[in-house]
């Protein structure tokens, strides 16, 4: 717990005693405010994409970096049989808190259960937690053993090409592999990788691991949304 500095806040802001704000450094410019309270939204002040995502879930779900467990409970609301995952510790007691029945502390790749899900969902870009492009498409491979047959992974992410003004750099890594570091009352992460996937790569990738992907919702600020089936599964 010594090094969860997003749990951290995220519990102290659940508290309502969060008196100091969450920042996130970077490589391509000046530090910028995480706002915690947008993990805590309630479903009339989510955004379109998320709404339809949470539609599109069906049967046993995993929701996979679940955060404060804001949408494992609305999902749980409609009667879904859903898991909420995250990787923090003080993430998990939040939503045990606020009520999800299923909350689990696990890292997803090395999550291996007897049970499998109909639907896969990492919300807010937490397709990111893949890290690089190598990581989406070692994703891929393990999240066909999480899936039932017929089952399907959605997930929204975004085209960070504005970033570079529409001219991302050719050479060295690809443009979405972002590198950023938390900082939370004066205490700093470890430096580490968050991936924006732009549609037409994404696509590229699932092909070649042998998915079949469909874009279901653009919004107007380069964010997608993406359901994606195994065709060996």
């Amino acid at each position: 717990m010594v090094n969860d500095i997003f749990g951290q806040a995220l519990f102290d802001h659940y508290k309502q005693n969060g008196k100091h704000k969450l920042w996130i450094n970077n490589k391509y410019g000046p530090k910028e405010e995480m706002p915690v309270d947008v993990y805590f939204r309630d479903e009339d002040e989510m955004p379109d994409l998320e709404l339809f995502a949470l539609k599109h879930c069906k049967g046993k779900v995993l929701d996979i970096g679940a955060g404060a467990g804001s949408h494992a409970l609305i999902l749980q609301s409609k009667g879904l049989d859903v898991t909420a995952m995250d990787i923090s510790p003080l993430a998990v007691a939040i939503m045990q808190q606020r009520g999800v029945t299923k909350a689990i502390e696990a890292d997803v790749f090395s999550y291996r259960q007897q049970q499998q899900y109909d639907t896969l969902l990492l919300m807010m870009n937490g397709i990111g937690l893949c890290g690089t492009l190598d990581g989406l498409r070692k994703f891929l491979q393990h999240a066909k053993q999480l899936l039932k047959p017929g089952g399907k992974l959605l997930f929204d992410s975004s085209d960070i090409a504005y970033l570079y003004d529409g001219h991302p750099p050719k050479e060295h890594d690809y443009y979405g592999e972002l590198s950023y570091q938390y900082i939370y009352k004066g205490k700093k992460t470890e430096w580490f990788k968050w991936l924006y996937v732009d549609a037409e790569t994404l696509k590229k990738i699932a092909i070649e691991e042998k998915w079949i992907g469909e874009v279901l919702y653009n919004d107007d600020m380069d964010q997608y949304l993406v359901q994606l089936t195994p065709l060996d599964n």
